[in-house]
């Protein structure tokens, strides 16, 4: 595993590093180091049990590699044709099948399968590429702007929306890309997973509870745009522009994620059902020695 790791690295080494790079200077793109370090954590703790279910399947592990192979095959053809942004995501997508095909050439289906979730996850660190990110950016602009103006329209107050832009009575807001929560919304949308992953057996409650992530993270956008436009036709315009506007995202941010450990405890406390009793019936028997012995005949679980 050690060997085709270091293989892998020393084959897709630039395309790490210029994501790593992009990571940190791009923050609809800061989440894929906390993808890394997710996946890697949830390898290690369970590193143990994997060893013991290790069993290679090198016919499987080796279509998996011929699979990444292709892609970065297809990607070197196309080098000159792609945008840089989508030549990265090929790039970064081969490097990332070929780590998963390594796992399963060497410790088999079973353990992968049971290692399923780190695994996938490692998908997030494919950067995505600039259109994708921008649509996204644009439909958590639109989705704020839509909840603010539904809130402030709940109070009364006079709004038009137009896109991403709100004109009320002496106030206009405008929800820019910097402001639609790109990073704390893919961060939350992690969290939730992790949180899912942890707590909860099921697979239908796992992905609700990373559905409800999604809605969520626009409506606690949407409400944060809603108080600094209280505040500001109400208080003060000084808060559009103060320290509450560009560091209280983090307020919100941990509002949300409140909510979302709320509803996994309560999926789980629901999957967990009623305590188990056991009910016992017993019945004399006569050993050899003369003395009447009791000893359960049958164990039912009610």
């Amino acid at each position: 595993m050690a060997l085709l790791l270091a293989a892998t690295l020393a084959a897709g080494w630039r395309p790490l590093a210029n994501t790593v790079v992009l990571s940190l200077h791009r923050d609809e793109y800061a989440y894929i180091l906390l993808v890394i370090t997710i996946s890697v954590a949830f390898l290690l703790r369970g590193w143990r049990t994997l060893e013991a279910m290790a069993a290679p399947s090198i016919r499987i592990g080796s279509a998996v590699l011929a699979v990444a192979g292709l892609t970065a095959l297809l990607a070197l053809g196309w080098s000159t044709r792609l945008s840089p942004d989508t030549l990265l995501s090929l790039c970064m997508l081969s490097l990332v099948i070929s780590w998963i095909g390594s796992f399963v050439l060497c410790f088999g289906v079973v353990a992968s399968r049971s290692a399923m979730f780190p695994l996938l996850l490692l998908f997030g660190v494919v950067p995505a590429p600039e259109a994708v990110m921008h649509a996204a950016v644009d439909m958590l602009q639109q989705g704020s702007a839509w909840t603010a103006h539904l809130l402030l329209s709940a109070l009364g107050i006079s709004v038009i929306q137009d896109g991403s832009r709100l004109e009320t009575p002496g106030v206009t807001l405008v929800v820019s890309p910097e402001c639609s929560s790109i990073r704390s919304s893919s961060i939350l949308l992690i969290v939730a997973a992790v949180l899912a992953q942890v707590m909860l057996r099921s697979p239908w409650r796992k992905a609700l509870v990373i559905a409800v992530a999604v809605p969520l993270s626009v409506a606690k956008n949407g409400f944060r745009i809603f108080t600094l436009g209280m505040l500001g036709i109400r208080v003060d315009r000084g808060y559009l522009t103060g320290r509450l506007h560009h560091h209280g995202g983090i307020v919100y941010f941990l509002a949300a994620l409140a909510v979302i450990f709320v509803l996994v405890w309560i999926l789980r406390e629901e999957q967990s059902g009623p305590p188990v009793r056991l009910r016992t019936r017993c019945e004399p028997t006569m050993p050899q020695n003369g003395r009447p012995k009791v000893k359960p005949a049958n164990l039912a679980v009610k």
